[in-house]
């Protein structure tokens, strides 16, 4: 067979005699023959192609068990996904990128689990997958490799720091809920204030609006009986102007008294009523 085809998922070195010459794309490429027929004694390079996965990958570190700063064994497994954008350097600066990128991966992780303590993975898990990231990411692009993600897939510890953990969890996730409990009760605490509040604002105004109206009404009320006061006044002064021009009228209202109260069988009537306190007799009717 004298041709090769290439995948768009990878890329093709083309090298002649051991020299890279192109890298190949996806396509169907023609390889030459080895040796010309008609020239028994002239040769044709020697052809070879290198194929690299340009593809985004998973590799995954199993099982290193690390001391902590404060010399605490602790098993972890490390997911790094990645992916080649340098076929050339990844092939002819290291050996295998892909054993390259484990080593870097597990010794970056044993850096950063030598500087931390216990208590520095149980508060801030993921400062391991950072540092991690960080430090393989600048390595691994000198030789053409992207590093896209560096996580902590799992922590192992001993056996009795694994029963501590589960109960530090399991006191975490107590503590949170009760955390949430608290927050909930005192918004439900905090809504109710909040409507009582509104209630006696909307109360007081409602107050205050009735009193308004009773204040106005009472007002009303006085004005007019203020105003029925002064008809009434100016009533009597037409008519005392009126008995004053007309005497007669004055004694046809005294004689109408007279007949209404005579009416009443208790009724008593004195006449010069006036004289009575100068020792004259007094004339009594009935």
């Amino acid at each position: 067979m004298n041709y090769i085809i290439v995948k768009d998922t990878h890329r093709g070195l083309w090298y002649e005699d051991g020299k890279l010459l192109r890298v190949l794309e996806g396509g169907r490429y023609k390889l030459p023959r080895r040796w010309l027929r008609r020239l028994p004694f002239v040769r044709l390079p020697e052809v070879e192609i290198a194929l690299v996965d340009m593809r985004e990958r998973d590799l995954t570190i199993k099982g290193q068990e690390i001391l902590t700063s404060d010399k605490v064994a602790i098993r972890v497994s490390i997911v790094v996904q990645f992916r080649v954008f340098d076929p050339r350097a990844a092939l002819e600066r290291v050996e295998n990128y892909s054993d390259r990128i484990y080593g870097d991966a597990q010794l970056a992780a044993r850096r950063s689990l030598a500087s931390m303590t216990l208590e520095d993975i149980l508060t801030n898990r993921t400062r391991l997958s950072e540092d991690i990231l960080r430090d393989v990411k600048e390595i691994a692009a000198g030789y053409g490799v992207e590093i896209l993600r560096a996580d902590v897939k799992d922590l192992v510890f001993p056996g009795n720091l694994q029963e501590i953990m589960n109960r530090v969890l399991a006191a975490e996730r107590m503590s949170e809920a009760q955390l949430v409990e608290a927050r909930t009760k005192a918004e439900v605490q905090r809504i109710d204030a909040e409507s009582k509040a509104a209630i006696r604002r909307v109360e007081q105004e409602a107050q205050a609006l009735a009193d308004r109206e009773n204040a106005q009404l009472e007002a009303d009320i006085q004005r007019i009986k203020t105003e029925a006061d002064i008809r009434a006044l100016l009533e009597r002064a037409q008519h005392a102007e009126a008995y004053e021009q007309h005497p007669a009228m004055l004694r046809l209202l005294e004689l109408e008294t007279l007949q209404a109260l005579s009416s009443a069988s208790n009724a008593r009537i004195y006449v010069n009523f006036g004289r009575a306190n100068s020792g004259e007799d007094v004339k009594e009717a009935d």
